[in-house]
């Protein structure tokens, strides 16, 4: 099982990162699209929807909000940021409701339990995580700063498994995930420390600017373990231990990338609303 999981993560880091650098900011754009349509069929399973053509039915209306998100941004003609900006506005703070969720676990269930509400919020998980991938892509040094949302969220999760083992002992959440603790989310934090240090200083930055990089280093650690955690209450409450049987050896994609579909918009909104830091 270790070694069918450390060839899994091995593949989907060499696809990733080569259609990340070899493609074009559109092509990469429209190969995260397929990977939210794949989500978009394992959220329909974390929805409750049993049958095939409930299922497709999810997917096709998952899709067309996100070709109606693409309208919006200009994709793949030209692109608007400023519209993405208003999407990510009015779309990430719905993660504040979903942290009272989880807080709340499992009373809270009585409020987003039925299937309609889990089919609304995976749109909400969804969709923007892919409007925020387009964004960023476009950016100056655009897939630099796609590894650097990678490479951060990374570093938080490996951060908070040697310091939940070592150290954990307060738990963050344990009617969801019985495994995190509050040391492992210290951990995950200080292990992004270096990676704040590093930036700072190949660019250079001022004052304001290592103020800007390391609260949005932070935001972006604390909203991926908030996507790790709601799928995982989904999961819990769905009674389910993996969103699908896509990744050999890891489970469903879902099950990869819960971290980043909070991680990434609320990065991309911190960075092209403070003016950018790089």
């Amino acid at each position: 099982m270790l070694r069918q999981r450390i060839t899994t993560a091995i593949v989907i880091a060499v696809v990733f990162f080569a259609a990340l650098f070899l493609l074009s900011s559109t092509a990469f754009s429209l190969v995260i699209a397929c990977l939210v349509g794949c989500s978009a069929w394992e959220w329909s399973n974390l929805s409750g929807f049993a049958s095939l053509l409930q299922r497709v039915s999810y997917l096709c209306v998952v899709l067309i909000v996100l070709c109606l998100s693409a309208v919006l941004i200009g994709f793949p003609v030209a692109l608007d940021l400023n519209a993405g900006q208003v999407i990510l506005s009015y779309t990430v703070p719905w993660w504040a409701i979903a942290l009272l969720w989880v807080q709340g676990y499992p009373s809270s269930a009585i409020l987003w339990g039925n299937r309609w509400m889990r089919a609304i919020m995976g749109v909400l998980v969804l969709v923007p995580t892919w409007v925020a991938a387009v964004m960023l892509v476009h950016l100056d040094h655009g897939p630099w700063l796609v590894c650097l949302v990678v490479v951060i969220v990374a570093a938080a999760d490996i951060g908070a498994y040697f310091a939940g083992l070592r150290y954990g002992r307060h738990y963050l959440s344990p009617h969801v995930s019985p495994k995190k603790t509050w040391e492992g989310l210290f951990g995950g934090i200080l292990a992004n420390v270096p990676i704040v240090i590093a930036l700072g200083l190949a660019f250079g930055l001022d004052f304001r600017h290592w103020i800007v990089l390391g609260l949005t280093v932070l935001a972006t650690v604390l909203s991926s373990v908030l996507g790790d955690l709601l799928e995982s209450m989904v999961k819990r409450h769905r009674g389910i231990k993996d969103s699908g049987n896509l990744l050999p050896g890891h489970g469903g994609l879902l099950d990869r990338i819960d971290s980043l579909t909070a991680a990434l918009p609320v990065f991309v909104l911190i960075t092209v609303s403070s003016n950018a830091w790089f």
